[in-house]
């Protein structure tokens, strides 16, 4: 049998998701990748990062020459923001692509992104690591048992980003990037946003953007890993206190889940800039027992994390833990898109996927502008 060479891979954007999980599972993975070369806006932190994961490594601070290298398969694009401009110009120079979430911000970008890597041959794939995770898939399988769910709970508690990172102890990096490349990549968020929702207040914009697409996404993408159809609508969405020092107000809504819409979902996201830890939980209450999985916080790779199942018709609870091995979500969707490159195998969260989070990620906005006596326009106000 032919030997299958390994993804010859760059890395776009050097900061904390790449530093702490994504390189190390670039190394986990040798046999699949080999990592080419690493770009970041701060010439001195890319060519610092590349010196420290590997000889041979390039770093560069120049996008465009890592689309234009020979030796470069593929990207894995983990700069901030949205990344539809840098696939799109990644899909159009031939190089396979997985984006860090969000993607984009609208479900016309998603479909764009969709249609070019299928007409080009090459892998799109979002980098929502928390449906890779391994007990994912299995309360996946605990829930599909299950009689008739009809509450699902999700509860996100998010500190602020240093206490996350803190155990890293990375360099602060050097003041010697481009700030017209970020400045043009706002204005261009800002022009997607109001395609997105039209002319709303800049506080809901900016919250559209930045914590339902910058956190809250993962959410759905985790409740249609585990089996759920999106919600259309939402019958109940509120913002508090609002607003705080330029903090991100607090969220709870409810809307019916389910194709048929028995089960009802609530989700409740927490800015607690003070707690010391990332916690996000997962509650299904059905017929005949119950579920509970409690996700692994990011930035950690020797975190796993854990699963409940209860079930009233044998009286017995029993603990998913440990029985899935040690590869973290990051590990294994960036396995899976090794596979894709490679051997033309699928992947479980492409554009398609990433189009039905903003959609519904649109009607929540819809519903938190409604309390406020706003009416949304855009692709959101089509919608509705």
């Amino acid at each position: 049998m032919p030997v299958r060479q390994p993804v010859r891979l760059a890395v776009v954007g050097a900061g904390t998701i790449s530093q702490s999980v994504h390189l190390p599972a670039v190394h986990r993975l040798a046999a699949l990748f080999e990592l080419a070369a690493v770009c970041d806006l701060s010439p001195s932190r890319a060519a610092a990062v590349a010196a420290r994961n590997g000889v041979g490594v390039r770093g560069t601070s120049d996008y465009a020459e890592i689309l234009a290298a020979p030796d470069v398969d593929a990207v894995l694009l983990a700069t901030p923001g949205t990344h539809a401009r840098d696939a799109r110009a990644a899909l159009e120079a031939g190089k396979h692509v997985l984006a860090e979430k969000p993607l984009c911000l609208t479900t016309a970008e998603a479909a764009e992104l969709g249609a070019l890597a299928e007409s080009n041959g090459l892998v799109l794939q979002v980098g929502y690591m928390k449906m890779y995770d391994p007990l994912t898939e299995v309360a996946a399988a605990e829930l599909a048992a299950l009689d008739t769910p009809r509450t699902v709970r999700v509860t996100v508690l998010h500190p602020a980003d240093e206490p996350q990172v803190e155990h890293l102890r990375m360099a602060t990096p050097a003041d010697d990037a481009d700030m017209s490349v970020v400045e043009a990549a706002m204005a261009y968020e800002a022009e997607r946003t109001a395609e997105a929702l039209g002319d709303v207040p800049a506080e809901l914009a900016r919250y559209y953007r930045d914590v339902l697409n910058g956190s809250v996404i993962h959410e759905l993408s985790v409740l249609r890993a585990l089996g759920f159809t999106l919600p259309d609508t939402f019958e109940t969405a509120e913002l508090w206190p609002w607003p705080v020092d330029g903090e991100p107000p607090c969220l709870l809504a409810t809307a019916p889940l389910g194709a048929d819409g028995a089960a009802r979902l609530v989700l409740n996201w927490n800015w607690l800039p003070d707690h010391p830890d990332y916690g996000e939980e997962i509650a299904v209450l059905a017929r005949d027992g119950r579920l509970h999985l409690d996700m692994a916080a990011p930035y950690l790779t020797d975190v796993r994390s854990s699963l409940r199942v209860e079930r009233a018709a044998d009286g017995v609870r029993r603990d998913s833990v440990v029985r899935t091995g040690y590869d973290t979500g990051f590990v294994r969707q960036l396995e899976e898109f090794a596979y894709a490159v490679r051997d033309g195998a699928p992947v479980r969260s492409g554009a398609a996927g990433a189009a039905e989070d903003i959609r519904c990620l649109q009607a929540l906005l819809a519903a938190l502008a409604a309390r406020a006596g706003v009416t949304v326009g855009g692709e959101a106000g089509g919608a509705a």
